[in-house]
């Protein structure tokens, strides 16, 4: 990872979206790449992250961490050592999946529901037709099913694995495979981008996003998926995190 800041104990990079797109394609484009597990972490997983051992574990093993929130970069301000912008899940696909339509990377998309799944895979080949498809699959699959769809993710070999199954569950599962996707270049959790792209959950329109108030938008009017905690409840952590890493430092 190139220039950080630590914040609660993660190391986020300083890289700025389209910098770290760049980094990414440099190393996406080389023959000899290893596997670059690569997390973005918002303030809620970051509070988690101070108390789940498993998760801790993962982040000081991950190859680069982004600041996927506003609370994130306010923080580092605080510290006087300013992260210039955030970097979601949701924007790196994109700028990815642009520069894949340029260089036909290939790109395997696991997680979300079937129905979601497709319709976000199929938005991908309107919109971006160089990128090869190199596989998908949903991410409601059994532990009988995943042995079989970790096997058609090595033989497929993608340059590119999106996982879906939403934030810390997604990093702990690449965590626990990583020998399994060691052919696969660069691998990260993309929380509801999948639900985004395929209409299934509007995108955060504009102003929103301009006023850095995308977590409330999504808080207002996109509910929890089954068997997921409340957005309301989970926003819970938010204060937390504004005393910890903003008041109290």
């Amino acid at each position: 990872m190139k220039d950080t800041v630590a914040i609660l104990g993660i190391p986020f990079s300083k890289c700025t979206l389209q910098e770290t797109a760049d980094h990414l394609g440099e190393h996406l484009t080389k023959e000899d790449s290893e596997l670059l597990h690569l997390i973005t972490i918002n303030p809620e997983i970051a509070i988690r992250h101070q108390h789940d051992e498993e998760l801790q574990h993962i982040v000081k093993e991950a190859d680069w961490i982004t600041p996927d929130g506003v609370g994130i970069v306010y923080a580092s301000r605080r510290q006087g050592n300013p992260i210039s912008e955030r970097v979601t899940g949701y924007e790196l696909l994109l700028k990815l999946l642009e520069q894949g339509n340029q260089e036909a990377w290939s790109f395997y998309f696991l997680g979300t529901d079937e129905e979601s799944n497709d319709r976000a895979v199929k938005h991908v080949q309107e919109q971006y037709p160089q990128v090869r498809l190199a596989g998908r699959h949903h991410g409601f699959f059994s532990s009988e099913e995943e042995p079989q769809i970790l096997s058609d993710i090595e033989a497929a070999k993608p340059a590119v694995l999106i996982v879906a199954m939403g934030a810390p569950y997604s990093d702990k599962w690449i965590y626990r495979n990583k020998e399994r996707l060691s052919g696969i270049k660069l691998v990260f959790g993309v929380g509801g981008s999948l639900d985004v792209l395929s209409g299934k959950v509007k995108e955060t329109p504009k102003r929103w996003k301009a006023l850095n108030l995308e977590w409330l938008y999504r808080l207002l009017t996109v509910p929890a998926a089954k068997g997921q905690t409340s957005r309301w409840r989970r926003q819970s952590a938010l204060p937390i995190f504004i005393y910890r890493a903003i008041i109290r430092k």
